[in-house]
């Protein structure tokens, strides 16, 4: 028996003590539109949502201070590394996250024919892979 999805994308949980920098970066710098704010309803915090397409981007604010997580990006340690987003403007992407003094991890590179990559960290260190398909 395989997955029986009802939704054709996934959820992502960010869990921060960094609430207003993150949420910042996601909402105003990235752009991902707002939806709301709601008491965490495992633990004790709040949780904002963030549309990213179809997906919602979970940025959770707990009140007591969580383990941190290995730094180093993809080559940091084992687990959810980095995500990814599928954009027309990656360019323009990388250099909002500059210009609001967010590390650009990779510039703009084309890893085959067509696809090209970048990479940022947010706040908190995670990366943020911008994915490009020029159109054919």
């Amino acid at each position: 028996m395989s997955i029986e999805l009802t939704k054709s994308a996934i959820d992502l949980g960010i869990v921060t003590t960094n609430g207003p920098a993150m949420l910042a970066f996601y909402r105003d710098v990235i752009g991902l539109k707002y939806l709301r704010e709601m008491p965490m309803p495992i633990g004790s915090g709040v949780m904002h949502q963030l549309a990213c397409g179809d997906s919602i981007v979970k940025l959770i604010v707990l009140e007591s201070t969580p383990a941190a997580a290995a730094p180093g990006g993809i080559a940091g340690a084992n687990g959810y590394r980095y995500w990814t987003m599928t954009v027309a403007n990656l360019p323009a992407m990388l250099g909002r996250c500059a210009d609001a003094g967010h590390k650009v991890v990779s510039g703009a590179k084309e890893i085959r024919p067509g696809v090209s990559i970048g990479i940022v960290a947010d706040p908190d260190g995670n990366w943020v892979e911008f994915l490009s398909i020029a159109p054919r």
